[in-house]
């Protein structure tokens, strides 16, 4: 019976010693085939494709973004396949959803789409700007800012402020010189009133003029304050006047646009841009899409991507699309991940070597020439 028990300890001993060895083999086999999954990715990649050329072109695997991707899939001997998707926002719910490793186009990098994402550091950088018709204003277009809110307020408070100063000369005057300013209200007022703009303009008619010491006094007070204070506001009915002028619907800056109505593509960067600047947004699907209403007439501007604005322009002959000089919203495109992918610092790294060999410059500059 000793004997027996003796036996079956050193069994049971052995099994676990067994089971340890097992363990471990099976530990070290898994920890290489991480170190290999992180090392070389997934056995095949997949690869998300949205965007618009020159950064993606469409049934082709062309474009700044793909030959980027291209070369870091080749320095990394990594598998993958190309998923078209019709749009940006399409590719990158796919990828939320699981159904992508990566996605490549011009893909903005923005606080709110890392909130779902990873990205990889920007290969390009970007800004919006916009794209507006040359062609002559048509009447009503010339007369609208006549008609305009801010007008009216302008010429309402200069009226009121001449009203007030025409008074006060007339209360000063109407006694001492009722030839100039008649005791009648409406008629002393008015005689004031053009006292008053005559003082204000410095033409010097002489017609009238204040003889007492008070309206001597309100006329020196009223020049002073003409040219401190009058002055900028006819400035400012005149700069409306001048808009009136202008042959042109070619449009400058964003503040041109504060309750317009422009094209832009829609869930862009450009579209929240667009919001915050009062500027009343309509929603595309593309770029062709946002141009034709333009052309049409059934949108002023149309505000994206500079980059892609420019190359559009380049390859799309319409002599009457006009780019402004202003930019705004600088922004990075990047490679999107999901947030839990370990291929992020391997693809940073690659960027970083393609960058430091001047190899992303050259592959830019096949597709866009530098912006004069």
């Amino acid at each position: 019976m000793h004997i027996c028990l003796n036996s079956s300890k050193k069994n049971t001993k052995s099994f676990k010693v067994l089971l340890g060895f097992v363990l471990l083999f099976s530990g070290n086999i898994w920890l290489y085939a991480q170190q290999a999954n992180t090392n070389n990715g997934p056995a095949t990649l997949r690869v998300g494709v949205a965007g618009i050329e020159p950064f993606v072109y469409s049934n082709s695997v062309s474009g700044i973004a793909e030959d980027i991707w291209n070369a870091i899939a080749e320095n990394k001997s990594w598998n993958y396949k190309y998923i078209d998707y019709p749009n940006i926002n399409a590719a990158l719910e796919a990828l939320q959803q699981g159904e992508l490793d990566v996605v490549a186009g011009p893909i903005s990098i923005t606080s709110k789409r890392l909130e779902h994402m990873q990205f990889s550091q920007p290969f390009f950088n970007s800004s919006i700007s916009i794209i507006s018709r040359t062609d002559n204003l048509s009447f009503w277009e010339k007369i609208r800012p006549f008609f305009k809110v801010k007008f009216f307020v302008a010429i309402g408070v200069f009226l009121i402020i001449l009203a007030i100063v025409g008074t006060l000369f007339w209360l000063a005057e109407r006694h001492k010189s009722p030839d100039q300013f008649s005791k009648n209200p409406i008629q002393g007022i008015g005689a004031g009133m053009w006292l008053a703009v005559v003082t204000m303009s410095t033409t010097g008619y002489g017609d009238k003029a204040p003889i007492t010491l008070l309206g001597r006094i309100i006329a020196g007070s009223w020049m002073v304050i003409s040219i401190i204070f009058a002055t900028s506001m006819v400035a400012g009915i005149a700069s409306t006047l001048t808009l009136a002028t202008i042959s042109s619907a070619t449009v400058a800056n964003i503040e041109e646009l504060s309750g317009a109505r422009a094209a832009t593509i829609a869930h862009s960067p450009s579209e929240d841009f667009l919001l915050k600047e009062n500027v009343q947004v309509v929603g595309v699907d593309n770029l062709s899409e946002a141009i034709q209403k333009l052309l049409n007439k059934d949108v002023q501007a149309v505000v994206y991507d500079r980059p892609l604005l420019l190359y559009y322009i380049k390859n799309n002959r319409h002599d009457n699309l006009y780019i402004s000089k202003a930019e705004y919203y600088k922004q990075g495109y990047g490679f999107a991940f999901p947030l839990q992918s370990s291929l992020v610092l391997d693809v940073n790294r690659e960027l970083l070597k393609l960058a430091e060999n001047q190899e992303i410059t050259e592959i830019i500059h096949r597709y866009i020439e530098k912006d004069e």
